[in-house]
């Protein structure tokens, strides 16, 4: 059998002159372009304040990224996504924007982000960037010309401000609560220095919700749209890409039939601030604006809708290019709950001419490395600390989470990594009171930890002040000692390691076009039924068996080319998964 983590070499894809893949409507030489990058692209999602400071100051920096480009062309990822870095107060570290035609200092300034930029296409990477358009910071110059205009002004008609209910206006405009716990509105003190009207956070009370029928609104953002375009960006990860618009007459919140969904469902109503039709024609404005300019640049929707058949109609041939696959990310390890939710996927982007996306972590979500060994119980936002029962040992829940990037990596479509998975980093849930920042545990008082925990400033240099992540020893979220060992220079060149595990599965996903290639499911194997709580399919040539369940299973017989986990006497164990190229 081959070295099942044969070290891959760097990541390389033809570019034309100008950096960007030719646009797949030309024709050369009688043949079609090839298809679009971000059909089968692996992205590797950035969260600057925790991925590298080059400042000293202890939180990350654009600079601090553009000196670790070259370990992500050594992973094997095809483009970044930065998480914003725009002008902010910093109230929710960087999604309340306050400039976003500008970079925060704490981050650089625009030149340091064109020199990431110019950095990161000379390696052969693209780069996304986060945009916030459905709220701005209440620092913004927009709100606070608001507060001074006054009710009814035009200043007021960029966001939702509304009177309250009750005889002096005393109650809320309706029963809406904030994503981030409490109400979903707040009363200002008017000029004359009386409560007067309320207005909209579905966020922090630091983030005012733009009102998305305004046409001043619409033309702000084709104007952010348009600076970064002409600075060379190659696309945008919309943030609430379902909450702009509203429901009209803003109506209250069917509280039972809801519950606590973050979209409309075959069972429940659509949620009034969520979803709404009109945000399509949002995105079909966006889509041409795009198409003006060379190259594929995209937009990436982060919509949390269900079911899988309504996430599609953002990425329709006219609208964005991608969104997440929030149901994937979310399903639980389960063989029949993974089978539906890939069959129900590849069926729901296919039926409109999208890829599917797989993204197990991300800067809003307890780490699969550690979720995926908890409960089914733990809800998107809430996160996990002290007081959480039940918290999984971390190596079996780091081999059920290889397990998993083994699956998900294997699938055709668009994959998404999210910054330290590469390392096995799991969740952090001992982070002390006094450090934690997330708007979440203020705002609900303690009762939920928030994000913090998946945010954490990875590790680079065992030995090195704040692991390599700060040439200071400071970080704005304090790293636990077992980051040393999970550091990027202990785990290269081990062929036992996690992140040499995710270098050789990216080099074969590339190698064998796993993500052009298409799904056929096996039942059974060799003249043998797979047992229950296996999964195992074909992409192009290569068979893929995951164990998901308890019992052992058999290895097929062929070339082993990749597995999560040692796999001895040729069995499978549960929470392993192989990529087996068979023999002829």
């Amino acid at each position: 059998m081959a070295d099942p983590l044969e070290h891959p070499g760097p990541h390389e894809f033809a570019t034309d002159d100008a950096g960007a893949q030719p646009d797949v409507t030309q024709e050369t030489a009688g043949e079609s372009a090839p298809p679009e990058w971000w059909r089968t692209a692996v992205i590797y999602q950035v969260y600057p304040r925790s991925f590298a400071d080059a400042s000293g100051d202890g939180i990350g920096d654009l600079p601090g990224v553009t000196s670790r480009l070259d370990a992500l062309v050594e992973l094997g990822v095809d483009a970044v996504w930065l998480s914003p870095f725009y002008r902010s107060p910093q109230r929710d570290a960087g999604y309340d924007v306050s400039d976003y035609c500008d970079v925060d200092p704490l981050f650089g300034t625009l030149a340091s982000f064109d020199r990431m930029l110019e950095a990161a296409h000379q390696r052969g990477l693209r780069v996304i960037i986060d945009l916030v358009p459905n709220h701005s910071s209440s620092e913004h110059p927009w709100f606070q010309a608001a507060l001074e205009a006054g009710p009814g002004s035009p200043e007021r008609a960029r966001y939702l401000f509304r009177d309250g209910k009750g005889e002096h206006g005393e109650l809320p405009p309706n029963n809406w609560e904030s994503v981030f716990g409490g109400p979903a509105w707040t009363r200002v003190i008017e000029a004359d220095g009386e409560p007067g009207q309320w207005y909209l956070h579905l966020f922090d009370t630091s983030q005012p919700d733009f009102d998305w029928s305004n046409p001043e609104v619409r033309e702000l953002f084709r104007g952010v749209l348009r600076f970064w375009l002409d600075r060379g960006v190659d696309g945008f990860r919309v943030d609430v890409a379902h909450g702009l618009v509203k429901a009209e007459g803003l109506p209250d919140l069917e509280l039972p039939e809801a519950g606590g969904s973050l979209g409309g469902s075959r069972e429940a109503p659509i949620v009034p601030y969520w979803a709404q039709e009109g945000v399509h024609e949002v995105y079909r404005d966006w889509r041409r604006l795009l198409e003006e300019y060379e190259g594929d640049r995209v937009l990436v929707a982060e919509a949390w809708v269900d079911p899988l058949e309504r996430v599609a109609s953002w990425v329709r041939p006219d609208e964005m290019h991608q969104a997440f696959n929030f149901s994937y990310l979310m399903s639980p390890w389960r063989a029949d709950a993974l089978r539906e939710v890939i069959d129900d996927s590849l069926a729901a982007f296919g039926g409109v001419g999208a890829p599917s996306t797989w993204v197990l972590s991300n800067h809003d979500v307890i780490r699969h490395a550690t979720r995926l060994a908890l409960g089914e119980d733990h809800l998107q936002g809430h996160g996990i600390g002290p007081k959480t029962q039940g918290l999984p040992d971390r190596m079996p829940a780091l081999r059920r989470a290889r397990a998993a990037t083994g699956l998900m990596l294997a699938l055709p479509g668009s994959a998404y990594v999210y910054q330290g998975e590469e390392l096995g980093l799991p969740e952090v849930t001992d982070l002390p009171d006094h450090a934690r920042q997330d708007p979440t545990w203020f705002r609900t008082k303690g009762e939920r930890y928030g994000r913090d925990g998946c945010r954490v400033p990875i590790p680079w240099e065992a030995d090195a002040p704040a692991y390599g992540f700060s040439e200071s020893s400071s970080s704005w979220l304090p790293q636990p000692s077992e980051w040393r060992e999970l550091a990027r220079d202990r785990q290269l060149g081990d062929p036992s390691s996690t992140l040499e595990f995710y270098r050789a599965a990216l080099r074969l996903r590339s190698e064998f076009a796993l993500g052009a290639g298409e799904l056929e499911w096996l039942s059974e194997l060799e003249g043998e039924r797979m047992p229950k709580g296996v999964l195992a399919f074909r992409n192009n040539s290569l068979i893929v068996v995951a164990n998901v369940g308890a019992d052992e299973a058999r290895v097929p017989e062929g070339t082993l080319l990749l597995a999560s986990s040692e796999v001895p006497d040729g069995l499978l164990p549960a929470d392993t998964t192989v990529w087996v190229l068979p023999a002829r």
